[in-house]
């Protein structure tokens, strides 16, 4: 039994559907294992123009899966309308369209953070550090050297294992920054670990082709996730013994 999680959909109804497929199908399961539990790491919502569809495909994985959600730093800004770049008039009109909807009901109460095993489910970071918007755990954003953004505060590889270890908790699992990273601490020091992947083909007759790039969970490793949208969706999977970083290619 494992944990599929996704980030980033972005009102990129496209994409999540092209996702709950990509999971559903036999073939999926029969190589990565079968799905117990579905984890949304946020940002559902803004810069796409489906935020309709998109929420509805969420709630379909609602139905159908075990589904944890945490918030993102957009999903905040829309809930408590608070100005962010990134979405054109289109997206706005289509986001403003859905306010007082019941598909809305997803974020009631919906947590920062989500801990299963020794890992950390976040969009954006582990630090503690107050409760002004920038600097909750939806808004951080993992960089080089701490400080004050106008994106959302930013911490070091280093700050979030101390957080980790703080907490007798070993892995995390984030999102927000659309690029997939390992960031591994080793006995040698914490480092950025190259991911390669490789093709993995479907069942016959199944023209998907997922690119997958698999790590075991041997040391304290930070996973963050590319975004699921676009034209190559970007997820992961895993049984808490490795952890697989997935792109549909």
């Amino acid at each position: 039994m494992g944990t599929v999680i996704f980030s980033d959909v972005h009102a990129d109804a496209s994409a999540i559907s092209a996702f709950v497929s990509c999971i559903k199908k036999p073939s999926f399961a029969d190589h990565f294992g079968t799905i117990d539990t579905v984890v949304n790491l946020g940002d559902i919502l803004h810069r796409g123009n489906h935020p309709s569809a998109t929420l509805s495909y969420v709630h379909q994985l609602a139905g159908e899966f075990r589904l944890i959600s945490v918030m993102g730093n957009h999903d905040h800004a829309f809930i408590n309308r608070i100005p962010v770049s990134g979405s054109d008039a289109v997206s706005t009109c289509r986001h403003e369209e859905v306010r007082g909807s019941p598909l809305l009901s997803l974020f009631t109460g919906m947590p920062m953070e989500w801990v299963c095993d020794t890992m950390l489910f976040v969009h954006g970071g582990p630090i503690e550090i107050g409760s002004s918007t920038l600097r909750l755990k939806c808004w951080q954003r993992l960089g080089r050297e701490p400080g004050d953004s106008f994106a959302g505060y930013h911490y070091t590889p280093e700050m979030a294992f101390s957080a980790l270890r703080t907490r007798g908790l070993v892995h995390m699992c984030c999102g927000h920054q659309h690029s997939p990273l390992c960031c591994r601490n080793t006995p040698d020091g914490i480092n950025n670990h190259d991911l390669e992947f490789c093709e993995v083909k479907g069942a016959k007759n199944d023209p998907d082709i997922l690119l997958v790039a698999q790590l075991p969970l041997d040391v304290p490793t930070i996973f963050r996730l590319g975004a699921c949208s676009g034209k190559n969706p970007e997820f992961a999977y895993t049984d808490f013994t490795t952890f697989s970083f997935i792109r549909m290619a």
